[in-house]
This record gives C-alpha cells, structure tokens and sequence, in this order.
C-alpha cells in the first residue's frame, strides 16, 4: 500500500465521520419537526408535555396533559413521582355562612 492509497483511505473516514457528525447535529437541531412533517397526520393525541422543567442535572419536572387532565411529574434518580393538581375545596367559612338580604335602595329625604 503506497502512501496515496493511505492517505485517500484516511480522507475517506474523516469525510465519513464527519458527515455523520453533521447528520447528528442536524436531527438534534431539526429533527422533531422534520419528522413531523414526513409523518402521516394521526387523530388527535391523547397525551402531550405542556412544559418541562430542568431542576438540576439529575432532576426534572415534566407538566403532562392527558385526556384534558394535566399531571406533574418529577422524573429523576431512577424514579417517578406524579402529583395530581389539588382539587379546589369550598372554604369552610364561605361555606356555612347564611347569605346576606338584599340592601333596600336609599331614598332621599324630602325637604320640608
């Protein structure tokens, strides 16, 4: 093998990996949308991420809406904790208190 043969062999693998590198990038940068838009359009979905949050390097916290209901999940340190938002409970002081009479409209006294 002369020295040509070699050197176009190493310029064939630097070229090779470094369209590879390119491609990578890439679908890192465009790839979600891309795909989005070669996929047939499906019904529509049932589950979707509304927001994610990134609380360190091992924890997240991932807001997920499905069927209308949204979740929080905290993911990280190989577990999942879901917390579903509160209910809104009536306040136990609005609640037992009578309603009040409607005010009577004031008149104006009349001037002798």
């Amino acid at each position: 093998m002369d020295l040509a043969n070699f050197l176009r062999a190493v310029f064939a693998l630097a070229l090779t990996l470094g369209l590879i590198g390119l491609a990578a990038a890439a679908m890192r940068r465009f790839g979600p949308e891309v795909m989005a838009r070669f996929s047939s359009t499906r019904a529509e979905r049932r589950l979707a991420v509304v927001e994610s949050l990134v609380l360190d390097p091992s924890r997240r916290l991932v807001l997920v809406s499905c069927d209308g209901e949204e979740r929080l999940l905290l993911l990280g340190e190989g577990q999942v904790i879901s917390r579903e938002p509160p209910t809104p409970q009536p306040n136990s002081a609005t609640a037992k208190a009578a309603p009040r009479p409607a005010a009577k409209p004031r008149t104006k006294a009349k001037a002798p």
